[in-house]
């Protein structure tokens, strides 16, 4: 199996596609709004992913947090609440808003399971920091890291009730980038004892299945590369000093926080110590670059995968969507 994620170019698998990555054998696939047309039309696709592979727990991700980031959009498919949302409800009523993130991640992983996605890129753990890139913005649950941990705490719950695997991001925490990694590369030149702050909120859910890893360059930490190339970042902070086993994905690859050759920056991400890179533009030609430096899975890698996935395993929703809707809206009234 190789150490990569892909993602198409479109709603239905194209035979270059097929034949590519029966090929490559990934570990899975990262579906965006250029893959999703209508509900028919996604199961279709992703029954389609699985049966190519054989593979039943074939993890397919989506990035689907609500507001503004959102792949499964309306009219198609219902809207969600920002995080910021349940951090406006939590610093009146923490309990409540608990309950309610809890409720909205259970329905947002029940939409995704009907849709037969299994993993979804959230919660964003980032402490939000005033005067910083609005990249994240109300993306993120608060400024306090004890409020950023609870309510994330709650959607990996919410999520797994439903079947569906939470990633945590960005490690080792995005809350004070000046720069959008999308279009830059971010640096980050606060001091070791300040960053503390921004790793709280992965310390305390250190044993998430699926965590994925920022391009975004710490000076304290290592002034040279950003962390996704940083064993120093990769190892000494994430493995060690946040003590996070779980399985790593890097950002995607595509970001102009990178430079080089596809190859390359494969190369780069899994020798800093990630077990997954993360393609996500579903450009043919970029594909076939990325995967002459992708080596296959590590025993490691594929154990904190199988685990990962083995955490979810006959999960039954636990309610309907509609319940856990009304439950998410009434709490959130209070705010």
């Amino acid at each position: 199996m190789q150490a990569a994620i892909y993602s198409l170019a479109g709603h239905a698998l194209t035979a270059d596609e097929r034949d590519f990555f029966r090929d490559a054998d990934p570990v899975g696939y990262c579906l965006f709004w250029r893959n999703c047309e209508s509900p028919d039309q996604l199961r279709a696709l992703t029954d389609s992913l699985r049966e190519l592979h054989g593979r039943e727990d074939l993890p397919i991700l989506i990035d689907q947090e609500g507001g503004r980031v959102a792949r499964m959009r309306p009219p198609v498919w219902p809207g969600f609440p920002a995080a910021g949302k349940f951090g406006e409800l939590y610093k009146i009523a923490p309990a409540s808003a608990i309950e309610a993130a809890r409720a909205n991640a259970q329905a947002i992983a029940l939409m995704l399971k009907e849709a037969g996605l299994n993993v979804n890129c959230l919660p964003l753990l980032d402490v939000r920091q005033e005067g910083a890139s609005d990249i994240i913005a109300d993306r993120a649950f608060g400024c306090e890291p004890m409020q950023v941990a609870a309510l994330g705490r709650a959607v990996l719950e919410g999520m797994a009730a439903a079947g569906v695997v939470g990633v945590v991001k960005h490690m080792p925490g995005h809350g004070r980038s000046l720069e959008d990694s999308h279009k830059e590369r971010p640096v980050v030149d606060a001091s070791e004892a300040e960053l503390e702050l921004d790793l709280e909120p992965f310390v305390t859910l250190r044993n998430a299945p699926m965590g994925m890893i920022c391009h975004i360059v710490y000076t304290a930490w290592d002034p040279e590369c950003p962390a996704s190339l940083s064993p120093i970042v990769t190892e000494g902070i994430i493995r060690d000093r946040i003590g996070f086993d779980g399985l790593l994905i890097s950002d995607d690859l595509c970001m102009n926080a990178l430079s080089g050759s596809f190859a390359g920056r494969a190369v780069g991400v899994l020798d800093a110590g990630s077990d997954v890179a993360l393609h996500c533009s579903g450009k043919m030609e970029e594909m076939v670059d990325l995967a002459q430096g992708v080596r296959p899975m590590t025993d490691k890698a594929l154990e904190r995968l199988e685990r990962a996935m083995a955490s979810v395993a006959g999960a039954d929703g636990g309610a309907s969507f509609e319940e856990l809707a009304a439950k998410r809206d009434a709490l959130l009234a209070y705010a």
